[in-house]
């Protein structure tokens, strides 16, 4: 990066983190914050990108975060950055995209830093989940490592013999997500189960639950939160006889009588991911009690 400028920030305790910018603005490009007459556009950025958002996902950010973008001279869309409070005093930077014309000069980094400064200033600690090239850099401007997992990727085709879980309660479902998660993020959850075609399902005696939610490309499976493995195999078994299509799903690395479970069922690797955050937070880590994350965009 010798041809950036760096920022230096302060971290909670005084330590400092440095965050670098482009040495050069390209002054023709329009930054604003998206707002819901926006979607179309960002959906049509993460469309190109072939990634799985769906309009919900972005409205959830523009509704309950802040997304930053940058407008090319004819008005287009080509870069985006979100950053989405949660509690427990931590937030997820997510939705960091740059149209390939766009790329290299430096727009990745300002949106990053416009994001991490929008959530120090309300007192929470960034977090993120990066792919490996994202994670060297990262690493360079003070984020720490944690949590590592996989996303997978298969096709399912729906069993009559699907499990029959209790329905899902969104109150016990916050409850055990924020302990296994360790955010708060109740208001995604009642978002996610609000939507058309989610599936959500508990074991008998309340202890666990899976979500799936529709996604541009696939079926997004998780989060997935169980008392132990045993459960946690027959929510994933379950969940994947209920429905049919290509299906993606976060694993963290651990689990790896899931993983071979998984690749019984066709399904393969598809590309890791590091959780990694600018200071001490409570998600980093994980926890024995989540088995499949929401996905890289919420945690």
């Amino acid at each position: 990066m010798s041809n950036a400028r760096s920022r230096i920030f302060s971290r909670p305790g005084g330590v400092q983190g440095l965050c670098h910018t482009a040495a050069v603005t390209d002054r023709s490009l329009t930054r604003h914050t998206l707002g819901p007459h926006d979607l179309a556009d960002a959906l049509a950025l993460s469309d190109a990108a072939g990634w799985n958002q769906s309009a919900e996902d972005w409205a959830v950010f523009i509704g309950h975060g802040r997304v930053r973008g940058r407008r090319s001279a004819d008005g287009a869309l080509i870069a985006s950055g979100a950053a989405l409070p949660y509690g427990q005093g931590q937030g997820w930077i997510s939705m960091v995209l740059v149209s390939p014309a766009f790329r290299h000069r430096g727009l990745a980094s300002e949106l990053l830093n416009e994001g991490v400064d929008w959530l120090r200033q309300a007192g929470l600690t960034p977090v993120l989940d990066a792919t490996p090239a994202g994670a060297q850099v990262y690493r360079r401007l003070g984020f720490v490592p944690g949590l590592e997992f996989q996303r997978w990727e298969g096709v399912a085709t729906a069993s009559s013999a699907a499990a029959e879980w209790r329905a899902a309660d969104l109150e016990r479902i916050a409850a055990l997500d924020a302990a296994a998660s360790r955010v708060g993020r109740r208001f995604l959850l009642r978002d996610l189960l609000s939507r058309s075609g989610t599936q959500a399902w508990m074991t008998p005696d309340g202890s666990g639950f899976v979500l799936c939610r529709v996604g541009r490309r696939a079926t997004q499976l998780g989060p997935l939160v169980a008392a132990d493995e045993r459960a946690a195999l027959a929510l994933l078994m379950g969940a994947l006889d209920a429905v049919t299509g290509p299906v993606f799903l976060d694993l963290p690395l651990r689990w790896t009588a899931l993983a071979d479970a998984l690749q019984q069922r066709g399904f393969r690797t598809q590309r890791p991911f590091m959780r990694m955050a600018l200071g001490e937070a409570p998600a980093l880590a994980g926890s024995d009690c989540l088995f499949v994350v929401a996905g890289p965009e919420f945690g």
